[in-house]
């Protein structure tokens, strides 16, 4: 897709404001050609949009495309399939009849269909009636397909060879009507990423209303402000998590109906919880019957053809990104979620397999800059996520996105007009292969913490960072959650208050509760925690499947075990709570990074300062330390007002939290003053100013 601005000198495209992140960073500078060439592509796809129309009309291609009844009661319909070389609608309003109904070809692989009204005015197709688009190649074959931008598809029975149906979503009464503002950006992302299907203690899929009902609430008290939910986008096989895409405008049927989770939604801004969505547009379902794949009949489309259409790992199928139409077709996906369903932000998924033509498959990046600037990249995705960033900051500037890359390619969180991808955050993702790497290889004695503090602190200079010490890729089969690589079997025999006491549950309550502290406080400027494990959900997470005899025993939330006041989950509850709370109040999340002023190792000692507080950790498996020595550049006196070690988080309440500790001025760590602490082994202490 090239045009006026790719074909300059890139040295002659000007970048707004590229200045600022090359004083930023002083090792971009010789990349400044590159930045200046991926954003005169930038300038060139957006100028190609806007020549056809305009940003807004081409990001709402929803409105045209599809299936659409008119004031009049007529029916239009468009599709784009440059492949084919006929299309018809068939459905139970024409008995099924498959040539009754032909689309007219227009230009550029576009086909129409308008269906006058009935004789009295109404729509001949009616609401739920059951639709097909017949596909006719150029070879003389006819076949079935579901028009790429449904609305709305079910999943009949469970039978052998049986695939989603498309329904017709057009209800005359019954349609939700938002009642509640959306809720202003959060200046501290407290983020509970969740599931709708397995957010029950029921052995079955979870509903829209159910959660709704049961878990706006939970989460509110837990204190997180922002609910992540997977999954929504429709996907055939309930087993992907929602990562195999079959239909990218229909909200998975599965849960309930469009106007179900449109109230989901609603309430959920009702309580002030901002509500973000895990978008996929990084590939897409394989399926034929019931997906986009082959939708006009060849392997091309709304994909690329050959090998360079099919990912690697994931046996999916990769977009075209130049692709006019299927730029049209994902950035309207992300207005439509928007528009239709209220939500108000997105994490996309799968950013490293977009970026790079390796898809990230057995490659490392050892963070030298030649792998962000190289020929490895895929400039055409690159430009997609600038595109689909810019738009989404334009038209919605209370919206938040966020990119899943392992790979920390620089300048991914900063706006477009700097020449950067536009995202607001990226995921740790090295963050939780640490802790896990910890848990399953390394002696306690043995944690290093200048090792920890380097992989929580490591992160670009004003990019922003989700931390999280788990999401749901720690949590599914053939892993371990951090509660269990901690406590494992003990956690069916000893998890009752009244149990005989347990190294083993001690030690897995006690670093729990540390891990995630520190993970919060030092990690990044927002924070995930995934449905259920901060109350150390046992076991893992594992869908109905051939492979398990279809069983939910693993694909659901036992709510029933951190709502059992004789058990010793309520304590990890407590605790994640506490420290929500806590940031509520102090927002050290939207500081500065903390700054570090002791890694001891033989101690295993961790001391910093952030949004006002003092955090200290004590990791020692053994020694608990008095009178030990902390510097910090708060001065006053200090009270506790976080205290791992409380009775009510399982602690051993070692620690009397009405005592309050003078600062003394004197340097020590680097810092002006210094504290006189008591530190008990496998303990975190959160210090305040007390006025």
């Amino acid at each position: 897709m090239g045009g006026k601005h790719s074909k300059m000198d890139p040295m002659d495209v000007e970048v707004p404001e590229l200045q600022k992140q090359l004083d930023r960073d002083s090792y971009l500078k010789p990349y400044e050609r590159e930045f200046k060439r991926r954003y005169a592509c930038f300038l060139d796809y957006l100028e190609r949009v806007k020549d056809e129309s305009n940003l807004e009309s081409f990001t709402t291609g929803y409105k045209t495309y599809g299936l659409h009844f008119n004031n009049d009661g007529s029916v239009y319909c468009l599709e784009w399939a440059p492949g084919a070389k006929q299309l018809y609608l068939t459905g139970d309003f024409n008995n099924w009849n498959r040539e009754n109904y032909p689309y007219k070809k227009l230009e550029y692989g576009k086909w129409e269909l308008t269906i006058p009204p009935n004789s009295d005015g109404t729509p001949v197709i009616k609401h739920l009636s059951e639709i097909k688009i017949v596909v006719e190649s150029h070879h003389g074959e006819r076949m079935d397909r579901i028009s790429p931008w449904a609305t709305y598809v079910v999943q009949p029975p469970r039978e052998e060879g049986v695939t989603f149906k498309q329904k017709v979503w057009n209800p005359s009464d019954h349609v939700y009507q938002f009642k509640y503002p959306k809720v202003p950006k959060p200046s501290s992302l407290r983020i509970y990423e969740c599931h709708v299907g397995i957010a029950t203690s029921e052995y079955k899929v979870g509903s829209y209303q159910e959660f709704k009902d049961n878990m706006l609430d939970r989460i509110l008290e837990l204190g997180y402000n922002t609910i992540q939910i997977m999954a929504i986008m429709e996907h055939a096989y309930y087993a992907s998590f929602g990562y195999q895409v079959t239909s990218f405008y229909a909200a998975s049927s599965r849960f309930g109906t469009p106007e179900d989770l449109k109230e989901l939604v609603d309430v959920a801004h009702s309580k002030g919880l901002y509500v973000m969505l895990d978008v996929v547009h990084s590939h897409a379902s394989k399926n034929v019957l019931d997906g986009l794949n082959q939708f006009d009949s060849t392997d091309a489309g709304y994909f690329h053809s050959g090998p360079n259409g099919s990912h690697p790992l994931w046996d999916s199928r990769l977009f075209n990104y130049s692709e006019y139409e299927v730029l049209r077709f994902l950035l309207s996906n992300l207005r439509w979620y928007i528009e239709e369903y209220n939500f108000d932000g997105f994490r996309f998924d799968g950013v490293t397999s977009m970026l790079y033509h390796s898809r990230g498959a057995g490659q490392g990046f050892s963070g030298h800059y030649d792998e962000y600037f190289g020929l490895n990249v895929d400039s055409d995705a690159l430009i997609y996520l600038m595109l689909a960033n810019y738009m989404l900051h334009t038209f919605y500037p209370n919206c938040i996105t966020i990119a899943e890359d392992v790979s920390g390619m620089p300048s991914s969180c900063r706006p477009v007009s700097e020449g950067g991808l536009g995202f607001d955050y990226r995921l740790g993702m090295a963050i939780p292969d640490m802790w896990i790497k910890l848990l399953k290889e390394v002696k306690d004695d043995d944690w290093n913490m200048g090792d920890i503090v380097h992989t929580l602190t490591n992160r670009r200079w004003m990019e922003k960072t989700v931390s999280y010490a788990e999401s749901h890729d720690q949590a599914l089969v053939g892993d371990k959650t951090v509660a269990f690589w901690l406590m494992d079997k003990e956690m069916y025999t000893h998890m009752a208050v009244s149990s005989e006491p347990s190294l083993i549950i001690d030690r897995g309550i006690a670093l729990h509760k540390m891990i995630r502290l520190i993970t919060n406080s030092l990690g990044g400027e927002a924070y995930l925690n995934f449905i259920g494990n901060e109350f150390g959900h046992p076991e893992w997470l594992d869908f109905p499947r051939d492979g398990n005899n279809s069983s939910y025993h693993y694909a659901r939330r036992q709510w029933n075990l951190v709502d059992d006041e004789s058990l010793k989950y309520k304590f990890l509850n407590n605790f994640d709570k506490s420290m929500n709370h806590l940031e509520n109040t102090y927002g050290w999340l939207n500081d500065n990074p903390g700054y570090v002023s002791l890694k001891h190792e033989d101690d295993k000692i961790i001391a910093f300062e952030r949004g006002g507080l003092l955090f200290v950790f004590n990791f020692h498996p053994t020694k608990s330390f008095t009178e030990y020595k902390i510097g910090l550049n708060l001065s006053g006196s200090l009270k506790i007002v976080l205290n791992s070690d409380n009775s009510e988080y399982g602690g051993h309440s070692r620690i009397d939290n009405n005592i309050t500790y003078p600062t003394i001025n004197g340097d020590w760590s680097g810092r002006q003053n210094h504290i006189f602490l008591y530190l008990p082994t496998r303990t975190a202490l959160v210090f305040s100013t007390s006025n």
